[in-house]
């Protein structure tokens, strides 16, 4: 069975094409239009600015989707005759969509266009949590899938927005284990970097910088200048009898930082190492605490922040260490930040399980908990 994907929580326009049998899936197209150069030079994204591109992007996307897994469909029938009959002859057994959590406005956009397709369609709609998506990104083809997937497994799922850990029993038996109390990881990546002058978005601007403290040729040049061993951030909640996370603090320690260093420009990948790391720890020493805690079989990754190359390389050392019994899986790096294709993976096992409404029904909601 065929499902057509649409993300648009955000201020990624994004449309997929994903194909099932089993548990078994195939891309057959993702698209993705990105407004990061339109919302840069904010240092964030405007929600009203993202919903015009949305408005603007998403019909094209769509059918460059379509396109791209040869598809040829009308999307809307211009003068409103046999566009029912358009259902009866289209390969698309659902239409799947972010519902939430997200910007409004920008849930509006995706929500109204499958709305739309669906009813010309006569399609049933598949309502994905955005989060869920993340999670379902490591159930799309992957070059480091060495096995199925067993459960019960925990899930690391890290963005922006987002910081928890989930326990998942089954397919769709998601239940959130911890939570951020406050600044997410990729939140206090973007916060961090604004401070270090770095520019946005920050996880790959701080990651960049940290992978600098490894090159010796860095060393000499700030010759006379104390490395990275002197700047000690704090690991918040690390030790905390519970699964929940904490950033906020991280970030006021580098505000307070940074004015007590006259040297802190000359030093900003010592810097963005440490807090880079710090945020590592606690991430790691959280997942392990609550792999070992419920016994599972498999730990996942999964968010924006999963691109980080040493969050990765780091969390399967440690599974590997720590529950040598316990497989490790993340998505590839296509599928970290936000896309379409998550959605349709989501979609896909929701469709499978039944769980599908009539385009009438379709509800978004921007605080929408797994």
């Amino acid at each position: 069975m065929k499902i057509l994907a649409i993300e648009t929580s955000c201020d990624e326009t994004a449309a997929s094409v994903v194909e099932g049998k089993g548990n078994k899936l195939k891309v057959l197209s993702n698209v993705v239009s990105s407004q990061i150069e339109i919302h840069k030079k904010y240092g964030g994204v405007v929600p009203e600015v993202a919903a015009r591109h949305h408005v603007l992007n998403i019909i094209p996307v769509i059918k460059e989707a379509l396109a791209k897994a040869n598809i040829t469909l009308p999307l809307l029938d211009k003068e409103r005759v046999g566009v029912r009959s358009v259902g009866k002859k289209n390969p698309i057994d659902a239409i799947a969509v972010t519902a939430g959590p997200g910007l409004i406005t920008s849930l509006i956009v995706g929500a109204e266009t499958a709305k739309a397709l669906a009813f010309a369609w006569q399609k049933p709609l598949v309502a994905v949590n955005h989060i869920a998506g993340h999670i379902y990104a490591n159930w799309l083809p992957s070059q480091n899938q060495a096995s199925t997937i067993k459960f019960p497994a925990v899930v690391l799922t890290v963005s922006g927005g987002h910081n928890l850990l989930v326990l998942m029993k089954k397919h769709l038996d998601l239940k959130t284990i911890g939570d951020t109390r406050d600044d997410a990881a990729g939140e206090a990546f973007d916060k961090g970097a604004k401070l270090l002058g770095l520019g946005y978005p920050g996880g790959p601007a701080i990651a960049a910088n940290a992978a600098l403290i490894k090159n010796e040729e860095l060393k000499i040049k700030n010759l006379g200048v104390a490395s990275q061993q002197s700047i000690k951030f704090p690991r918040p909640m690390i030790n905390d009898n519970n699964f929940d996370f904490s950033f906020s603090g991280l970030k006021t320690s580098l505000l307070y930082a940074l004015p007590k260093d006259k040297n802190w420009q000359k030093r900003i990948a010592d810097y963005a190492h440490e807090y880079q790391q710090a945020i590592i720890d606690v991430l790691i020493k959280k997942t392990i605490k609550a792999a070992l805690h419920y016994k599972v079989k498999t730990v996942l990754l999964a968010g924006g922040v999963s691109a980080n190359k040493e969050l990765r390389q780091q969390l399967a050392e440690a599974v590997a260490k720590n529950c040598p019994q316990v497989a490790f899986h993340c998505p590839d790096l296509a599928y970290t930040t936000d896309n379409a294709t998550m959605i349709g993976s989501a979609g896909y096992f929701k469709f499978k399980a039944g769980q599908t409404i009539s385009p009438d029904k379709i509800k978004i909601n921007p605080n929408w908990q797994l």
